[in-house]
């Protein structure tokens, strides 16, 4: 590769107005990331439009605006480059305040509580990739770890828009008597700031983000949001860190579609979830069918909130964190089990969901914290 050439072009190409899109830049030819890397350092004074670059080691690509996306061109330099699309975190309801409870019911209904004798996620570390976390509530003091923010790299990934928050509540929430208490509430959380104010956020922070969760040797990956196309970049990345042992769960989405899901949900090397209600049905937001691989309470769900409150939330999302909280359980207690052994554990242990006994054996079930410790399938009722 002629590597001057490349610099050259990039530097010409790059949008320093920040108007300009925004793209993933992949190299055809395995090597090529790790020297381009080397001249980008090199030449970084000559050429200062390239300090605008970032870059994933994990998919060994760089993330840079460009304003020229002609195809050909890069085809030439030994590129492939894919715009970088917006993705949204999954609530499909906007959020109501709700006094604190110690154990709420989706905790309760999946069985938490009845294993914490046995594991409460001590050590497991999550990495919430997010809008960020409330490191002032009460209910988070013990939960979370630095983590990092991805739009601010100087500063704590600070939560300005609530959802994060609330997922951190259900997963490791520690409040005791005066606050909640989430699945897994010894486990870790490091929040993972991708997501804005609005909660949107840019594919290539999603790929930056599960590349910082999988060099800092995260167990599992929260991911609760989603879009509606595929990308090539962000299942390559997913696939590497799968590759690398941790697990990846993302929620379905709140389209009240039978036969299929969100990206990243919809990927295989992930565990994709599904909402429930308090009567163990599908919710009528949630997404249901093949691509889903397991169903939690996400129905009018209580949990942390900005400014040390709680508030209710419905969403796959909400789902979604119970599903982390009860693999941190798992984890902790059977630290050597693969991805690919958690979700086939997590299907196989499941309850049936509130149907006919016929149609719930055709479909993934909810989840149970009681089965899935144990390992095996209880009575219809139990757990």
């Amino acid at each position: 590769m002629d590597y001057a050439k490349l610099l050259r072009f990039l530097n010409d190409s790059i949008d320093t107005s920040g108007k300009g899109g925004r793209h993933i830049v992949r190299f055809l030819q395995p090597g090529h990331y790790s020297e381009c890397l080397r001249q980008l350092f090199k030449y970084r004074r000559k050429y200062p439009a390239l300090r605008l670059i970032r870059s994933s080691s994990l998919l060994q690509a760089l993330l840079c605006p460009l304003r020229h996306t002609d195809s050909t061109i890069y085809a030439e330099l030994g590129l492939y480059v894919e715009s970088d699309s917006t993705i949204s975190v999954h609530s499909p309801t906007s959020p109501t305040k709700e006094r604190a409870t110690d154990i709420p019911w989706g905790i309760k209904r999946i069985g938490a509580p009845e294993v914490w004798s046995v594991s409460t996620g001590h050590r497991i570390r999550i990495g919430v990739i997010d809008t960020g976390a409330d490191y002032s509530h009460p209910d988070l003091r013990y939960s979370l770890a630095r983590g990092v923010h991805l739009l601010n790299r100087h500063i704590l990934p600070h939560d300005d828009n609530g959802h994060g928050t609330h997922i951190a509540g259900t997963i490791a929430a520690a409040g005791g008597a005066q606050g909640m208490i989430g699945v897994a509430p010894r486990s870790l959380i490091y929040p993972v700031k991708a997501f804005d104010h609005n909660g949107s956020a840019f594919v290539s922070d999603i790929i930056l983000g599960i590349d910082w969760c999988v060099r800092s040797r995260m167990h599992i990956i929260n991911m609760s949001f989603g879009m509606k196309s595929t990308s090539a970049s962000l299942r390559n990345v997913v696939n590497k860190a799968n590759e690398a042992g941790v697990v990846i769960v993302a929620s379905s989405g709140n389209d009240k579609k039978q036969r299929t899901a969100d990206y990243p949900a919809k990927y295989t090397q992930t565990i994709s979830v599904g909402a429930t209600n308090r009567e163990g049905k599908i919710a009528s937001f949630s997404n249901s069918g093949p691509y889903i691989d397991i169903y939690a309470p996400g129905e009018k769900i209580t949990s942390s909130w900005l400014g040390g409150g709680h508030r209710e939330m419905s969403g796959t999302s909400m789902a979604t964190s119970h599903v982390s909280g009860a693999i941190a359980l798992l984890l902790a207690a059977r630290p050597n089990l693969t991805p690919g052994e958690i979700k086939r554990r997590l299907r196989r242990t499941a309850r049936p969901l509130a149907l006919t006994q016929a149609r719930a054996r055709s479909r993934p079930g909810e989840v149970s914290a009681v089965r899935l410790l144990r390992g095996r399938v209880g009575r219809r009722g139990q757990g």
